[in-house]
């Protein structure tokens, strides 16, 4: 057997033994049909994110509500942050810190959940493990960076194995004020931004074959985020150019209200023309579509709750509508179920100190006019 296949069957061994909780966890309202089985009868699967958390803010993992919610309503699973290299291997010359990740990803095996990596690469250099930064790499800097990154996709790759199914492998590269590409230590040694990202592409690749690769990033629809889609679509054809095996764009989809947003049926209109081209630029390069990690953006909104709520479901109604459209997307993956856990509420807040509102539950758990809204976007999608 393979290290690749050892440790795919260790981590479904772990969820055989390790998951008591499947009976309680897919136990279905009355008369509310999952989201993933909305999805899936249109040819597509509803997922969302998992986590430890932080000191700051509790990890939805540990919270056994918002497991089996994500057991009931999901049919794939993406880990917040116990993927990254950072969290994987904080120093150098230590063994991979795989534990956290492993123990996730055997729960979601257990719901009988397909499993999605990220990330192997997050460009700026914030975050890449510090240590990154402080080694001398010598006489042949792109050599030592080449290494670095190959140790680290391999390794991580091979520990998986066959588990994952799809892997963010190079994660916001491109500048979204600019559309220009990041520059990190390794990206400098290697002479080339775009080298860098093309690397950890090779390197998925052979070391994870069976997996779908992704590109992920945040483009927003907006007329002033054409720089960052400009930017994302050129990296996406560069990579093409230079024979990366590239399958998809993961599509973040932390859509929302940060301003006072131009109003009235022209600026939807022009909103949603601006959206599908570039969606239908990207599948025109050959590449499918995912959402990875949605969330609404209320900063701007009413403090009221029922308005704030409606607003919340509106625009991201506008925008599943148009995202869902495109044929190539195949997977729609929520960044959290529940208020309660939402990174959100501690990044840009709300300037009436209330707190944010951004996903289908409240903090309660109850569902909220935002899982309404992509359960009718689901509805209305055509069929893959």
């Amino acid at each position: 057997m393979s290290r690749r296949s050892a440790c795919g069957a260790l981590l479904y061994s772990l969820a055989a033994a390790g998951c008591s909780t499947r009976t309680v966890a897919t136990t279905r309202t009355p008369g509310l049909d999952s989201l993933d089985a909305l999805a899936r009868a249109k040819g597509l699967r509803f997922g969302s994110v998992l986590g430890r958390g932080t000191p700051q803010r509790p990890g939805s993992f540990d919270d056994e509500s918002c497991r089996m919610l994500t057991a009931r309503e999901c049919s794939v699973l993406v880990l917040e942050n116990e993927c990254k290299w950072p969290q994987l291997r904080p120093h150098p010359g230590e063994p991979y810190r795989f534990a956290p990740a492993d123990e996730m990803f055997a729960w979601g095996l257990a719901q009988g959940m397909s499993l999605r990596g990220h990330t192997l690469l997050w460009m700026p250099q914030r975050w890449l493990p510090s240590w990154i930064a402080q080694i001398d790499f010598g006489t042949q800097p792109a050599t030592r960076a080449q290494g670095l990154l190959a140790e680290h996709i391999h390794t991580t790759c091979a520990h998986f194995g066959d588990a994952i199914e799809s892997w963010d492998v190079v994660n916001e590269a491109v500048d979204h004020l600019t559309g220009q590409m990041r520059e990190n230590t390794l990206s400098r040694h290697l002479g080339d931004p775009v080298a860098l990202v093309a690397e950890a592409f090779h390197l998925a690749r052979a070391h994870a074959p069976h997996a779908q690769l992704v590109y992920n990033d945040f483009m927003s629809w907006d007329e002033g985020g054409e720089p960052h889609r400009r930017g994302v679509l050129t990296l996406l054809a560069e990579l093409r150019r230079r024979g990366a095996p590239v399958h998809a764009l993961g599509v973040q989809a932390h859509i929302g209200v940060w301003s006072l947003p131009a109003s009235g049926d022209d600026a939807a209109a022009r909103r949603a023309q601006i959206w599908r081209r570039f969606l239908d630029e990207v599948t025109s390069l050959g590449l499918d579509l995912l959402v990875t990690e949605l969330d609404v953006e209320d900063r701007a909104l009413p403090a009221d709750l029922a308005a704030r709520d409606a607003g919340v479901a509106a625009v991201a109604r506008d925008w599943l509508d148009v995202t869902l459209a495109n044929p190539r997307l195949h997977r729609l993956l929520c960044w959290g179920l529940t208020d309660r856990h939402s990174w959100l509420h501690t990044d840009n807040p709300r300037p009436d100190g209330l707190p944010k509102r951004p996903l289908p539950y409240d903090e309660l758990g109850r569902p909220k006019p935002l899982r309404q809204a992509i359960a009718q976007a689901l509805r209305a999608a055509p069929a893959r």
